[in-house]
């Protein structure tokens, strides 16, 4: 072995190892704060950094507190129909920015629809609270807020992310496959259901994921457009944690990251199924 080879092999094993570490070390800066959490969602101590030992009651307590039921149940139905919503709309938008080229405010068109990615939550609340008001006044709608307004103002955020995610799948697809449906006598309606919308379904699921979760997540949008009787998760969490982390908490939020895994795992695994499938039909 010469000395340049020598050389080229202590310099590759020093990059592997540092490589190696900082992938660990970005693991551990990733997913280490969740794992003390729910190591400490089972300490039998009211006191979050004394550890008194197991247990499980805090997932018990957790489950007869009605308040914060109330507060999940209502977040995952506002997160439930905010990402459904904020996905058809983003279906059509995202066919319009991508299949229809020149129209004269195309651009502006774009520019709306993606604004709120670049946009601070505050000003998006504070807009949105004074649209509400304002509505309310001249036309007596909505009267309070509410639910409602809630989804309403999520629906207008999480379309940007939909529509982001939607077009770029859209963009990459191979129109030959749809056009080829249409010579074969498709209109473009059943082009679209039985060709287009396949093909970029698992960007759709993704679409809808970012959105559930964002919409499952936001505090401050959600505070400047809610009312009494609709406080919702991260709203009652975040008022609990300024009063002192509870065990309780800590029980909550490990169950929404074992929410989070499943639903990820099962995710991946469809889209692998469907990809699977596309390349099986197109090979065929």
């Amino acid at each position: 072995m010469t000395a340049s080879t020598e050389k080229r092999g202590s310099f590759s094993f020093a990059t592997f190892s540092f490589s190696k570490f900082m992938f660990w070390a970005g693991i551990a800066f990733l997913y280490l704060p969740m794992l003390v959490l729910v190591v400490y969602s089972f300490n039998e101590s009211r006191l979050v950094t004394v550890w008194a030992g197991f247990s499980t009651k805090w997932y018990f307590e957790l489950f007869e507190d009605q308040q914060i039921m109330n507060a999940v149940w209502r977040s995952v139905e506002i997160a439930f129909c905010s990402a459904t919503a904020a996905v058809i709309l983003a279906i059509f938008a995202s066919i319009v920015m991508v299949r229809i080229k020149k129209f004269r405010t195309r651009t502006l068109f774009t520019g709306s629809i993606t604004a709120p990615l670049v946009m601070p939550d505050v000003i998006i609340g504070l807009s949105m609270l004074l649209l509400f008001v304002a509505m309310g006044q001249y036309i007596g709608w909505p009267a309070e807020r509410g639910m409602l307004t809630v989804w309403i103002a999520h629906t207008t955020f999480c379309l940007a992310y939909s529509t982001v995610v939607i077009s770029s799948r859209l963009m990459e697809m191979d129109r030959s496959i749809e056009e080829a449906a249409l010579d074969l006598g498709a209109n473009q309606l059943e082009a679209f259901v039985k060709i287009t919308l396949p093909i970029i379904f698992p960007a759709i699921l993704s679409a809808w994921l970012l959105s559930f979760t964002l919409s499952l997540d936001d505090v401050v949008i959600a505070s400047f457009v809610t009312g009494p009787g609709a406080t919702t998760l991260p709203i009652e969490v975040f008022s609990s944690v300024r009063l002192g982390v509870t065990p309780k908490i800590n029980a909550l939020a490990t169950l929404i990251i074992l929410a989070v895994i499943i639903v990820s795992l099962a995710t991946w695994f469809a889209t692998k199924r469907i990809n699977d499938r596309m390349k099986q039909s197109m090979a065929n």
